[in-house]
């Protein structure tokens, strides 16, 4: 039995990833040898994304896409799979999160959340299975999070929509399992980059940030994670060695879900 995690001749659609993680995941599909297309929301960020990637050596395609407009989405999956070729694998990474006290946090933010974190996702899958289903196989690997399981003060619309975003993966896995496509979630733990590095900054007096005291006593690693961390399981949940793998979320968080934490001193 041959075990194959080769991406040769497949698409890859990983939505936001002109950097950040969706840029390391793309990456790592790119040296399996599928060929990427992201998107975002400007011409700039595309721009700034496809200079990234030609650094790495990777020759990717970007589009404008705002991935919640359902329309754009579908003239954007018709664009490639006209330019590029049919879309065998999806990654939903694009999303934000709002920092906000649940009693003051307005309807309007919580629902922004959640149609950018829940509701593009949908848009996106349910634009690709369909050419999938004619194929015969497709990959859609979501973006969960660790607030797919915990909750955490200030992030009540963050985890309702990981929450969401898990149950739908599993509900896709169920839908459409036996048309030969696989749905799985990928859970980072804390990973270093750019917008966490003043939480890593060494304080004036030589001691770590509070938040990072907190998270390295939480995480079994002892550390953050690095964005190229997250590679490996993409390409695995990208690839025919996980066509039995299907509706599973896989944590990538140095184990801080397995862990109740140190003991007081």
């Amino acid at each position: 039995m041959s075990i194959d995690f080769s991406l040769n001749g497949k698409v890859a659609l990983v939505t936001g990833a002109s950097y950040g993680i969706g840029f390391a995941i793309a990456s790592g599909l790119a040296k399996a040898g599928a060929t990427i297309v992201f998107n975002d929301l400007n011409q700039e960020l595309v721009d700034k994304g496809i200079e990234a990637y030609k650094a790495e050596g990777i020759e990717a395609h970007g589009y404008v896409c705002n991935v919640t407009d359902e329309d754009a989405v579908n003239a954007m999956v018709a664009t490639i799979e006209k330019e590029v070729g049919v879309i065998d694998i999806l990654v939903n990474n694009a999303g934000i999160i709002k920092r906000i006290p649940m009693h003051e946090m307005t309807a309007a933010e919580f629902r922004q959340v959640i149609d950018v974190d829940l509701n593009a996702p949908f848009i996106l899958s349910k634009a690709v299975i369909p050419s999938m289903i004619k194929k015969g196989h497709g990959k859609i690997i979501n973006i969960c999070s660790m607030m797919s399981e915990l909750g955490r003060e200030t992030v009540s619309a963050y985890a309702a929509a990981k929450g969401g975003l898990k149950m739908l993966t599993r509900n896709i896995c169920s839908e459409y399992g036996e048309y030969n496509i696989q749905c799985n979630g990928i859970g980072p733990g804390y990973i270093e980059t750019p917008q966490t590095a003043p939480l890593r900054e060494t304080q004036p007096d030589g001691s770590r940030h509070p938040f990072d005291q907190f998270i390295i006593s939480k995480t079994p690693a002892g550390r953050w994670l690095k964005p190229e961390e997250l590679a490996g399981p993409a390409v695995f949940l990208a690839s025919e060695a996980s066509n039995a793998v299907n509706g599973h979320i896989l944590y990538v968080d140095g184990g801080i879900l397995a862990y109740i934490g140190k003991q007081p001193k």
